[in-house]
């Protein structure tokens, strides 16, 4: 189905990094953009300000369960986030959560709110199993807590993070909830209003398959009442060719459930390789996937699957740096699938995967320092202690609440850190070095 509807021979699995283009949609970019070359910018601003964007606002109204009008255009998510948050009034008695799961991208964008405001910014703790500590939550929210972010599915691993029930716990509360789903709308459901996010970001070209370069946002009444007199326009809006794409992008019917169908095979596929680790906390996922191998390097199985007409992703461990270095993962393959996939698709990745694993360690290609440079699969982290290495390269210091404080600094030079509690569950708080 995916080379067919295409018109060539690749299996696409991944959409999670670029989804591809529906045809309609892609003529609609190339004819907006050789309009505009001929008639120039005004015309196009002009047809896609009274006729495309009526019809784009209603679309995503109904994707994303958001009232008609409260949804803004950006160039991308980490842009609609990035404006939004750093407009927020806050100061240094204010709090701000994050998870472990949090992208570099919004990680860097609440860096830069805590240096500017002085608030602190805590980490909120994993269960064992990898999934969020809703009762970790639910035990310390206070009026301090100011913002709370969250991503629906992360960059680093396919576990659907519980919004909707994190929503529930936050709202009697006065904290602001922003939640990313752009590694979800689009192959999960995502509705704003059962989460009960004041903001609600996403990009538009990965399971929604339109263009590059555009994005969105759900910014609630509340959000925009604290935001008051800023608003949350983009600084830069769109190009008006991809808005024109991806509105029809949107009109074109919905894709089948694939996460429902195809994941779970996906996830057979690499469980069956000798040397394979799945990277999937959790007990809710997706149909993103991410593993890695015990004695191949990422780059080179995505090499191996792309000469084979598969194309995956290597995922570095800094596009999720307070999870995946925990973990000792450095790099990552990442599969995704959609519902323009099919069975014969995960069926040839299968494949693929034995053939690439089977003549490489066949080779004997090995990691620079050898098999050992793979750790052995260990459990689910607590996640908050893979926030040290990320505290390292931000000038931060890593506190263990009821625990010592050591500055990052000393514990890159070797100086002892305080040891975990045996429950393996520390809640980290981010705050500026002495």
């Amino acid at each position: 189905m995916n080379a067919i509807s295409h018109g060539d021979r690749w299996v696409h699995l991944d959409t999670a990094d670029l989804g591809r283009m529906p045809a309609a949609a892609r003529a609609v970019l190339r004819e907006r953009t050789r309009h505009e070359d001929r008639h120039g910018p005004y015309e196009l601003d002009e047809h896609v300000h009274d006729e495309v964007r009526p019809e784009l606002d209603a679309r995503l109204a109904h994707l994303l369960g958001a009232p008609s009008g409260d949804t803004v255009l950006f160039k991308g998510a980490a842009d609609a986030f990035d404006t939004v948050v750093s407009r927020l009034p806050l100061g240094p008695r204010d709090r701000v959560w994050t998870t472990p799961y949090e992208g570099v991208a919004h990680l860097t964008t609440l860096f830069a709110l805590r240096d500017r405001t002085r608030c602190a910014l805590d980490v909120v703790p994993l269960r064992p199993d990898g999934d969020l500590d809703l009762e970790w939550m639910a035990a310390h929210i206070d009026d301090d807590v100011a913002l709370v972010s969250l991503t629906h599915v992360p960059a680093g691993c396919g576990i659907v993070n519980p919004v909707e029930e994190a929503g529930r716990v936050l709202a009697p509360h006065r904290a602001l909830y922003a939640v990313d789903v752009s590694y979800s709308v689009g192959q999960l459901p995502v509705d704003a209003a059962r989460i009960g996010c004041d903001l609600l970001t996403g990009d538009g070209w990965r399971f929604l398959r339109g263009p590059e370069s555009i994005g969105f946002a759900y910014a609630a009444p509340r959000l925009r009442q604290a935001l008051a007199p800023y608003g949350v326009a983009p600084a830069a809006a769109p190009h008006g060719a991809a808005v024109a794409a991806l509105n029809t992008a949107l009109a074109l019917p919905a894709p089948a459930d694939a996460y429902r169908e195809l994941a779970p095979a996906l996830r057979a596929a690499v469980e069956e390789i000798p040397g394979a680790e799945l990277i999937a906390p959790g007990r809710t996922h997706s149909g993103v996937l991410a593993f890695r191998h015990a004695e191949l390097p990422a780059a080179l199985i995505r090499r191996r699957l792309a000469e084979r007409g598969v194309v995956v992703r290597k995922t570095v461990a800094q596009e999720t740096p307070l999870f995946l270095p925990g973990r000792g993962v450095t790099t990552a393959v990442r599969a995704s699938v959609h519902g323009d996939n099919s069975v014969q698709d995960v069926d040839r990745f299968a494949e693929a995967l034995r053939e690439a694993v089977r003549e490489g360690v066949r080779e004997g290609v090995r990691h620079g320092r050898g098999a050992a440079a793979v750790p052995a699969p260990v459990p689910a982290p607590a996640g908050a202690p893979a926030a040290v290495p990320a505290g390292a390269r931000a000038g931060l210091r890593v506190v263990a609440s009821a625990a010592a404080s050591v500055p990052v600094s000393a514990v890159a030079a070797g100086a002892s850190a305080p040891r975990p509690r045996p429950s393996g569950r520390r809640h980290l708080s981010l705050v500026p070095a002495p």
